[in-house]
């Protein structure tokens, strides 16, 4: 997450980059807007609690010197609700600014392509040469059916559509394919890891689900839990 400090002193260049990701700069600006509202109440509360402070101090003298305080007590009572109602107003805002900078992508690195989409993705190296057939060549799930290894009929039954039913040779297929990329990565030094299946919400933040994807994920009814979308999110916050 962007640091509200970065964006404060140097908000134009960051404007500039995050343009490149299809931030406008007009929601840059409410983000600043709200955070130098935020600074100003800031200001406005610390300032009225230090006058609260030496307000409580005199009352206290007064009263050791048996003086009449009711004054400065009514004083009190009316900028200690003024203090309380600055405080509501700056966590309403604190927690709009966390909201909106939790919405903001990271700033790319200078050296990265800008490109509207995929048409203008610059090649950056390529390996190999693609395999020519003399044959023409079928799709894997055109195979599998002629295998009788996928069985996508009984999947879109049971599911739904895209969903699919690997039986036979092809379940023994996916399960050799996992096995071997477990064992080459160990072979590099890799520890294997059977992650929890389900996170809590701070884990999908961590990882930058929420708050972007929230409304694609699968949530626990009364609870804090989460499907994973995938490894990525128990494997990082791991380490969080």
């Amino acid at each position: 997450m962007l640091d509200i400090k970065r964006i404060r002193n140097d908000f134009d260049e960051v404007a500039k980059k995050l343009a490149t990701r299809g931030v406008a700069a007009e929601k840059l600006a409410e983000l600043k807007e709200l955070d130098d509202k935020r600074r100003e109440l800031l200001v406005k509360s610390e300032s009225a609690k230090a006058e609260r402070n030496t307000a409580s101090a005199a009352i206290a003298q007064a009263k050791r010197n048996k003086e009449d305080a009711s004054e400065q007590i009514a004083a009190m009572q009316k900028l200690s609700a003024d203090i309380k109602a600055t405080d509501a107003e700056l966590a309403e805002i604190d927690e709009k600014l966390s909201e909106f900078t939790a919405t903001l992508p990271n700033i790319p690195a200078a050296d990265v392509p800008v490109g509207a989409d995929e048409d203008e993705n610059v090649e950056v190296r390529r390996w190999g040469t693609p395999r020519e057939f003399d044959f023409d060549i079928k799709a894997h799930w055109d195979l599998g059916e002629d295998l009788d290894i996928l069985d996508w009929e009984r999947g879109a039954k049971v599911t739904g559509s895209r969903f699919l039913f690997y039986k036979g040779l092809g379940a023994r297929l996916e399960r050799a394919i996992y096995n071997f990329m477990l064992d080459e990565h160990a072979k590099e030094g890799y520890t294997e890891v059977i992650p929890p299946y389900m996170v809590n919400h701070d884990s999908m933040f961590g990882t930058g689900q929420y708050p972007k994807f929230k409304e694609d994920t699968f949530e626990l009814a009364d609870s804090d839990y989460v499907l994973i979308p995938t490894a990525e999110v128990p494997l990082t916050n791991y380490y969080r």
